[in-house]
C-alpha cells in the first residue's frame, strides 16, 4: 500500500505492530450494513463507532456491530453515569478528529473511555473504520482493545 493510501489508524497500527488488512470501498456508501455486504463479511462482525455525551459532561465511545442498536441505558450503566446521549453529528470532527462515517477507536484526538459489545471477544477478527470514510480495517480484536484502552460490555438493545 503505498504511503499516501494509508490513513492515521493503519499508521499507528503498523507503529504498534499490530496486523490488519486494508478495505476499500465507495465513500457515498455510509450503511453499515451496505459496507458488510460489500466487504463479504456477517454483519455481527462489522462495527461502528459511536460517540456519546454523559449527564456529566464526559464522553465515552461504543463501538458496536453494525446491524445492532446502542442501548443509551446500558451504556450510561457501562459507563457508571446517570444517563448518556448521542453527540451532535457537528460535534463530532472538533471533538474526535473524525467525520460521520469515517470515525474509528483508534487515533482520536483524545482518548475517550471505549467500549466495545461483549460479542467483540468471540471474534478473530473484526472489521471497523479505518479512520476515513471509504476505508475500513480488518484487526484482531486481541490486538486492538488493549491498544484503545476497550472494555467490553452488554451495550446492545437485542434480547
Amino acid at each position: 500500500m503505498e504511503k499516501k493510501d494509508k490513513t492515521n489508524v493503519m499508521r499507528l497500527l503498523e507503529q504498534r505492530n499490530i496486523l490488519f488488512t486494508a478495505h476499500t470501498y465507495d465513500p457515498a456508501v455510509t450503511d453499515g450494513m451496505t459496507i458488510a455486504n460489500i466487504l463479504e463479511e456477517d454483519p455481527a462482525g462489522v462495527f461502528k463507532t459511536l460517540v456519546t455525551v454523559a449527564n456529566t459532561k464526559e464522553h465515552f465511545v461504543f463501538v458496536i456491530p453494525v446491524n445492532e442498536t446502542l442501548d443509551l441505558k446500558k451504556a450510561a450503566r457501562a459507563a457508571g453515569v446517570k444517563s448518556i446521549a448521542m453527540i451532535p453529528q457537528k460535534e463530532l470532527l472538533p471533538l474526535t478528529g473524525y467525520i460521520h462515517g469515517g470515525c474509528s477507536p483508534v487515533g482520536k484526538k483524545k482518548k475517550f473511555t471505549t467500549f466495545f459489545h461483549n460479542t467483540v471477544s468471540d471474534r478473530e477478527i473484526m472489521f471497523c473504520s479505518a479512520g476515513r470514510v471509504g476505508r475500513q480495517i480488518g484487526v484482531c480484536p486481541k490486538d486492538l482493545l488493549p491498544l484503545v484502552g476497550g472494555k467490553t460490555a452488554d451495550i446492545t438493545a437485542g434480547v
